[in-house]
């Protein structure tokens, strides 16, 4: 276990003039606090808070840091309060103690609505303050180290959740040793037969190859001396078992298909030099084609810089080169924890200083406005988790912004990155100056222009397309906002028939005194719950008329009423059944679309999610549609029973007539119902005349009723009323059937 005086010195190695007193007193009160409390391993309690001060000190942090470390326990272990730590050691160290604090009760691998939550608190919690990030990060860490002490649930528990969360947000901000130390404790646990087998395997080889990666390291050295780079040096090394499982599993490889499990760093004194020394290396071995990256003219958002590049080097082995000067290799190491402006900010808590220079710090914030633009915790969720995992491209608009997007990012997820409205009203896309696809896949140095239109909406199909969470999030609010206006026209028609019935006029500033009693914040949304039917127009005009007594009105019928006084709704356009939404809209945004899945019915003004009675419902029938809460409309055949129940529902009543192309070649369901003789061949003479008719059957029930007779229950699928009539009379003149009959329900 450190010792006080141990751990000051370490401290001061890196910075001499560090508040020495501050380190005791943290020390001492965190030594009193724990007391005799024991880890589940059987050391004092006091040994974690120690071990992840040190941690910090490796990444020579601050004496405030290394003091909240020490402290970032007593508060939810001990009897330490935040207002005595304030007292002691003033407000900020107080404030990332409690944020610490509240950190731990966070339970990131739940249900996934809760997981969701968690991880917007904490991301909030760490956005304040970096250093409360990097506190809980040496704090996972030792815990991971010490995770063969707990029970195999919890192991399991904390593994999952540092992959899922913690090693990838230590990637994020550039911290890559620490990171890749949490994944192979991780990993460990999570995979225990994996691990063990990866990590024999390596070893065998590195047996096997024994001296292999020294030689390889002499002989660069070698060459950029006799070069002419003097200052360089050359560091190799074998790659880490979770790292070779990751490339297993997701390219398919065999361990003995594995050709770069080696890789070596090549440190040089500044940015040319780093150019000069790819050349040398170029000149001197065969580079294997497409793997070269300029990270040093592209930084990634997370702050590394280096050149990578795969050769076929000394030996014939195919190995990979990073080349990068100290500065860069010192931020790649380190990350976040590496930038000397933050340390310079730390005493001033001006978080603003390091997001100028630190883009890991940015790609923070960032995420976090995104909790402005999901409506829900899953949508951040998932947009948190792919922003954390996806690797990138960089892409330029016409103007030469760099744009950095995840591999397989589409023009769509460029328009959005660039804003939220260019993404709104986007069209096509032109890539290198040619027209190409909305849905092609964005490559490294891509130059792209968003072609844009005034009044385009988003199709709900792109959800499907695109890859960043900002995307999708922006998607889906334009789906809702397109699909609340839709109710929200229903239900003001709606509630103005109902008005103009009780002798009152509707307006919707009637309706903002009555918004309490409603139980909504907006007319708009309470306008659209009556179109979607969660919502009687009864009860809103109760709400606006207290004293309203329910007595009808007679209203004389306009000539744009239905065939049966029912408001008119014109234009409104039903989809196929069978054919989902998304994959309508994915239709026609990439203009796959048919006459098949656009099929026009006097109706409503936009589009509407319609369904069918369970029975049917095929052109030339005359048909109703009636609201249904919260999934849109269902169309019914007049003659359907099921109508009764709504009988003293009008205004869920809306009027639709079929309005189709003869040349549409759609199909539509019905139900029939026969009665025929129970004998061989009956089933056969039956599906024959429906397959001479041209009709497709959909679904068939048999029900056996009588000794002599069988009934047969038979969804088929008819282009219209008459071609179903011809069914039916052909059916009922074959010898072995009894009875024939259409279905409504």
């Amino acid at each position: 276990m450190m010792r006080q005086y141990e751990l000051v010195e370490r401290v001061q190695k890196y910075k001499p003039d560090a508040n020495e007193a501050l380190l005791n007193k943290a020390y001492v009160y965190a030594m009193q606090k724990h007391g005799q409390q024991k880890r589940a391993s059987g050391d004092p309690y006091i040994s974690h808070p120690l071990e992840v001060a040190a941690i910090l000190t490796d990444m020579h942090l601050d004496e405030s840091t290394i003091a909240v470390a020490l402290l970032h326990d007593t508060i939810e272990d001990t009897t330490a309060t935040r207002a005595e730590i304030d007292e002691l050691f003033g407000e900020d160290i107080g404030r990332l103690v409690e944020g610490l604090t509240k950190i731990k009760k966070l339970d990131l691998v739940s249900k996934k609505a809760k997981q969701a939550e968690n991880l917007r608190k904490l991301l909030l919690a760490i956005s304040d303050d970096v250093r409360v990030l990097l506190v809980k990060l040496a704090d996972r860490l030792h815990n991971m180290r010490t995770l063969d002490h707990m029970s195999p649930e919890k192991r399991a528990r904390i593994s999952e959740e540092t992959m899922d969360i913690y090693a990838p947000l230590a990637g994020r901000m550039g911290m890559q040793d620490l990171r890749e130390e949490l994944e192979e404790l991780a990993f460990s646990h999570i995979n225990p037969e994996a691990y063990e087998t990866v990590t024999n395997r390596l070893r065998e080889l590195s047996e096997r190859n024994e001296g292999l990666i020294k030689k390889i390291e002499a002989e660069l050295q070698e060459l950029l001396v006799a070069s002419g780079l003097t200052g360089a040096y050359v560091k190799g090394r074998q790659k880490k078992p979770y790292s070779v499982f990751r490339k297993m599993q997701s390219k398919s490889l065999s361990f003995e298909q594995l050709s770069d499990v080696y890789g070596f760093r090549i440190i040089v004194d500044d940015i040319p030099s780093c150019y000069r020394a790819l050349g040398i290396v170029h000149t001197r071995w065969r580079v294997v084609p497409g793997r070269f990256k300029d990270y040093i003219s592209n930084p990634k958002q997370n702050d590394y810089r280096s050149l990578h590049t795969t050769i076929v080097g000394p030996s014939r082995q195919r190995i990979e080169l990073q080349i990068r000067t100290r500065r860069m290799h010192e931020i790649a190491e380190r990350g976040i924890a590496a930038h000397t402006l933050y340390k310079d900010a730390l005493g001033t808590g001006d978080g603003e200083l390091l997001s100028r220079e630190s883009n890991a710090y940015s790609w923070l914030r960032h995420t976090i406005e995104a909790l402005a633009d999901g409506d829900n915790p899953e949508e951040f969720l998932e947009h948190t988790k792919l922003e954390l995992f996806q690797d990138q491209v960089f892409c330029f608009t016409p103007k030469g912004k760099l744009i950095a997007l995840p591999r397989g990012a589409t023009p769509i997820d460029f328009a959005y990155a660039v804003h939220t409205n260019i993404g709104d009203t986007c069209v096509g896309a032109k890539i290198n100056g040619r027209i190409m696809p909305l849905v092609t896949r964005l490559n490294n140095g891509d130059e792209v222009e968003i072609i844009r239109s005034g009044v385009q909406v988003p199709p709900a199909a792109w959800e499907e397309i695109v890859v960043t969470g900002k995307a999708r999030a922006a998607i889906r609010r334009a789906t809702r906002l397109a699909i609340r206006k839709q109710y929200a026209g229903l239900g003001h028609r709606i509630l103005e028939r109902t008005f103009v019935r009780a002798g009152k006029v509707f307006s919707r500033e009637t309706l903002k005194p009555a918004l309490p009693r409603l139980g909504h914040k907006d007319v708009e949304d309470a306008i659209a719950a009556v179109g979607r039917g969660e919502m009687s127009s009864l009860d809103v005009l109760r709400a606006v008329f207290p004293d309203h007594q329910d007595e009808r009105v007679t209203v004389k019928p306009s000539s744009d009423d239905g065939w049966f006084n029912m408001r008119s709704a014109s234009g409104m356009i039903f989809r196929v059944p069978g054919k989902s939404k998304a994959e309508i809209e994915r239709l026609r945004a990439t203009g796959e679309a048919t006459d098949e899945e656009n099929l026009p019915i006097r109706g409503l003004s936009d589009a509407a999610e319609v369904h069918f009675a369970p029975s049917g419902a095929v052109p030339g029938d005359r048909i109703v549609g009636i609201v249904e809460k919260g999934s849109g409309i269902t169309i019914y055949p007049i003659q359907s029973p099921t109508l009764q129940r709504f009988d003293d529902e009008p205004e869920r009543w809306i009027d639709v007539r079929w309005d189709l192309d003869e040349a549409n070649k759609a199909r539509f369901g019905a139900r029939i119902l026969i009665n025929g003789l129970n004998e061989p061949g009956t089933l056969a003479k039956v599906a024959q005349t429906i397959a001479g008719q041209d009709v497709n059957i959909r679904n068939l029930n048999m029900v056996r009723v009588a000794t002599d007779f069988t009934e047969m229950e038979i969804d088929v699928e008819v282009w219209d009323l008459r071609q179903l009539n011809q069914l039916l009379t052909q059916l009922s003149e074959l010898e072995c059937i009894a009875t024939v009959k259409r279905v409504y329900e």
